[in-house]
């Protein structure tokens, strides 16, 4: 595999997002958030498997009993993989009809977090909600406008996470026994050239390897210099999200989005909307599943 990204799947998503690697069993999972779309992809074999949801999607988790955990418009939801059965857990926003998930990960610990958004992405009506293992669920903090990436460090002390709008990453000091956060603070502000900061993944050296929305790059951010150290030039100008996969976790997988793309950006960007992958050159991180 190159360093350039190849195209792996034209699925001409309208916002492809949240791509999650199950290291157990080897399967990669992405969503199209506005197509309502979950996908399947199993490496070993080359199958590709679409199934169609009835709401927005913003984050789907593996879970550690088996099947997944989705963050829907309606909320949180477990999902049987065998008989696509949508279970219902909570929906923290009940009372805020017009707000829905956007992307979201499990902690070290085994805590699904995700973030709501407004659907008109224009205020901070959005908030951080964390779904512990007991099902129980709690806002961490409010004033979001548009939720996106998430991770943590590999000593499961340091929080990163990106408010697309703020155009910067923030850190938070994290208690990977309680799940509470503080000391919130910017590690990486991004330059304008840069566009805007998407979804997040994070390798064994505690990098940061963000998909930039309107600017044709996953770029890798260093948290403790807050420099731009590397980048992967994409074919499409939005640049969703990325996550980190493979046998040794080195490739890595990245989505795309036609949303926002006129009739002749479309044109200029015909695989708009489509996996890609690449060799990052560094292994990720295994990404947590849901503890309950």
């Amino acid at each position: 595999m190159s360093n350039t990204p190849e195209l792996l799947f034209d699925t001409k998503s309208i916002v492809g997002e949240g791509p999650i690697w199950d290291f157990e069993n080897h399967v990669l999972y992405w969503l199209d958030i506005f197509g309502k779309k979950l996908h399947f992809h199993d490496p070993s074999t080359g199958s590709h498997e679409v199934r169609e949801l009835q709401e927005l999607v913003g984050t789907v988790v593996c879970r550690q009993s088996g099947g997944l955990v989705l963050a829907l418009k309606s909320g949180f939801a477990f999902y049987d993989i065998d008989s696509a059965v949508v279970t219902p857990i909570v929906d923290p926003e009940s009372h805020i009809p017009t707000n829905h998930f956007n992307d979201g990960k499990c902690d070290p610990a085994g805590r699904l977090w995700a973030g709501t958004m407004p659907d008109s992405e224009d205020s901070p009506a959005g908030g951080m909600y964390r779904l512990d293992a007991d099902l129980s669920v709690h806002q961490m903090f409010d004033n979001v406008t548009i939720s996106n990436g998430i991770c943590w460090s590999r000593d499961a002390k340091t929080m990163y996470y990106i408010d697309t709008p703020l155009m910067k990453i923030e850190a938070f000091d994290y208690d990977n026994v309680t799940g509470a956060v503080e000391n919130r603070r910017t590690c990486c502000e991004i330059f304008e050239e840069a566009a805007w900061p998407d979804g997040m993944a994070i390798d064994v050296d505690d990098k940061l390897w963000v998909g930039h929305y309107f600017g044709d790059y996953v770029r890798r951010w260093d948290p403790e210099t807050g420099e731009c150290i590397d980048k992967i030039k994409l074919p499409c100008s939005n640049v969703t999200a990325c996550a980190f996969g493979g046998d040794n976790l080195e490739t890595l997988y990245i989505t795309t989005a036609t949303h926002a793309l006129n009739d002749e950006q479309l044109a200029q960007q015909p695989l708009a909307g489509g996996l890609f992958v690449v060799d990052a050159g560094v292994r990720g991180q295994i990404t947590p599943k849901f503890a309950g």
